[in-house]
């Protein structure tokens, strides 16, 4: 199973501050200090990255079916063990879709394509942790 390698980079910038650059060259910065909160944390862009990858995948397939979408937020909570390394064990994402008329059933089918078909963080961090999927549509 040979893919393509991507590589990231994180440099540490002093006083518990980490600069990330993405494959494609973007920077970002980390706090890993935990109380300080000045930036996001490796755990917090966890979290982000398995709404991020949905919600791409979910608004393409939406505006592919036509749907009229005014203003689209994907909501992740994460559930997390006590014991060290404290790894998530759940994740649930909500979908929050407003627009005209937007059909229920291509909401459900383009979060379920995306669950079990596009997604690859989600698949990356299934096989440790469950994630479960809601959403509510909101006529605007």
């Amino acid at each position: 199973m040979s893919g393509h390698d991507y590589k990231a980079t994180v440099h540490y910038a002093g006083d518990d501050f980490f600069i990330g650059t993405s494959p494609s060259g973007h920077a970002q910065t980390i706090d890993a200090k935990g109380d300080r909160r000045a930036a996001a944390s490796p755990l917090e862009l966890l979290l982000i990255s398995v709404a991020a990858c949905t919600a791409a995948d979910v608004q393409s397939i939406l505006e592919k079916k036509r749907q009229e979408v005014t203003s689209y937020d994907v909501e992740v909570t994460g559930e997390r063990v006590e014991d060290h390394p404290r790894k998530f064990i759940k994740f649930h994402v909500h979908h929050i879709v407003r627009g005209r008329s937007v059909s229920e059933k291509a909401v459900a089918n383009a979060i379920e394509l995306s669950d079990t078909k596009y997604c690859s963080v989600a698949a990356t961090v299934r096989p440790t942790a469950e994630i479960t999927t809601s959403y509510e549509i909101v006529e605007s």
